[in-house]
């Protein structure tokens, strides 16, 4: 039978077995599973795959391993809970010879749906209406997750011998950088030679991720009663001075940062693929106190161009320079300190044989020439990109992730599903 036989009789599984692809994704939304909490879906999703007669194990992350790795960093939610009762899950589908391997991988945590009065659904009913599936984690990523298991399903199911090895992943604390997730596991598990992620991407084609950092700004003042506020120092209204220096330098630098993908693929980015978000301000106890300290939390995002250091240093500068037109931060500067994401940014070539054969097999399934995306999010595609692995991501229409309402389109899950099913037969050979 030659591939393209091949590739239609798992095509042709996929569809006739939509219920069963629509049936999983509703068993993941229905667990919840945010961020340190993972340890249930993992268990649902071990059986799932010994069902699938395949050998899949639980695999805690080492935080001896990951700290000689140049891309560890503290996770917030390790920070919370700790790596205890959060594995991650890895299996292979052995292949019979001398073909490529390829890793399929996805993430299981998914963001806090609250406030949950926002939402006219529940969060975590898994519910259908026409096309859409409806949930926290139904787009971001639950039925990308879906959409692989099945594809592997469809090529066992079909008898298609195939020459190269499947490994296959769910990993955790993505949404908190991946860390103990991805990263772990190319560490650990055996190097493969390309990786598909289905992240939602509206089925365009996911070649770059962008760099993410957390930092947070500490300003401290003199607390008063409100009644004689003159004898304190309002850290509210000092710490005003240091978020109009970072609105100031994020307008700068949106001014000056581009990126083509990101542009070509969501014009609505253009001027904004650079990023300073204000997240959190802290600061005060009671209405009749003059605050003494306020604490700023905020994340920085830029696409391929810039390293980390470069754009710390562009933050650091701006705090230090607005506590010279201050007498009071003059003696007193801010402290910023840097947590959480620290991640680097990372762009695909474009002309590899992955990349080729990725856009024509979404051509054919979807029907439409992908475009290329990605440059202004984090991705766990990084840890495979810095290691010189062709990894993409690649998966269905959503709307409204971290959002109230998330929902899912089935057909384009049941194309992204067929999409991966014949990558694994011209990647890996028959």
């Amino acid at each position: 039978m030659t591939n393209k036989h091949l590739k239609n009789s798992v095509r042709e599984w996929i569809r006739e077995n939509n219920e069963q692809l629509v049936k999983l994704t509703q068993g993941l939304v229905r667990i919840p599973s945010i961020s340190g909490d993972e340890l249930k879906i993992q268990e649902f999703i071990h059986k799932f795959l010994k069902d699938m007669k395949l050998k899949p194990e639980m695999i805690y992350p080492d935080l001896e391993i990951l700290r000689k790795d140049v891309d560890y960093f503290e996770t917030t939610s390790f920070s919370r809970v700790g790596y205890k009762n959060r594995p991650n899950v890895a299996t292979t589908l052995t292949g019979s010879g001398d073909g490529r391997s390829i890793c399929l991988t996805g993430h299981v945590d998914v963001v806090s749906p609250e406030p949950l009065e926002g939402w006219t659904r529940d969060p975590w009913g898994g519910e259908v209406e026409d096309d859409l599936l409806y949930g926290r984690g139904s787009g971001d990523m639950k039925a990308g997750i879906a959409a692989m298991f099945i594809a592997v399903q469809a090529i066992q199911e079909q008898d298609v011998e195939l020459m190269g090895d499947v490994q296959l992943e769910t990993t955790i604390e993505e949404e908190d950088g991946g860390v103990g997730g991805n990263l772990f596991l190319r560490l650990v598990r055996p190097k493969v030679d390309a990786a598909i992620n289905p992240e939602p991407t509206m089925h365009n084609l996911g070649v770059a991720s962008g760099g993410v950092m957390y930092f947070r700004v500490t300003v401290k003042g003199v607390p008063a009663h409100a009644a004689t506020a003159h004898f304190g120092v309002n850290a509210i209204e000092k710490m005003m001075l240091v978020v109009n220096a970072l609105r100031d330098l994020n307008s700068k630098r949106q001014r000056t940062t581009s990126f083509k993908i990101v542009e070509e693929s969501d014009p609505r980015m253009k001027g904004h693929v650079t990023t300073i978000n204000i997240g959190t301000i802290s600061s005060g106890d009671w209405p009749s106190t003059v605050p003494a300290k306020a604490i700023l939390e905020s994340r920085i995002g830029w696409p391929p161009g810039e390293t980390r250091e470069e754009v710390q240093k562009q933050v650091e500068e701006a705090v230090s320079e607005v506590t010279k037109s201050d007498p009071w931060l003059s003696e007193n500067p801010p402290i910023v300190d840097w947590f959480g994401w620290y991640a680097r940014p990372h762009v695909l070539d474009l002309e590899s044989d992955f990349i080729h054969l990725m856009k024509r097999n979404i051509t054919e399934v979807v029907g439409v020439t992908p475009k290329f995306a990605g440059g202004s999010a984090g991705l766990d595609t990084r840890f495979f990109a810095h290691r010189s692995i062709p990894a993409v991501t690649f998966g269905p229409e959503t709307q409204r992730i971290h959002s109230f309402d998330e929902w899912v389109s089935i057909e384009s899950t049941l194309k992204t599903a067929e999409t991966i099913a014949t990558t694994l037969i011209d990647w890996c050979g028959v």
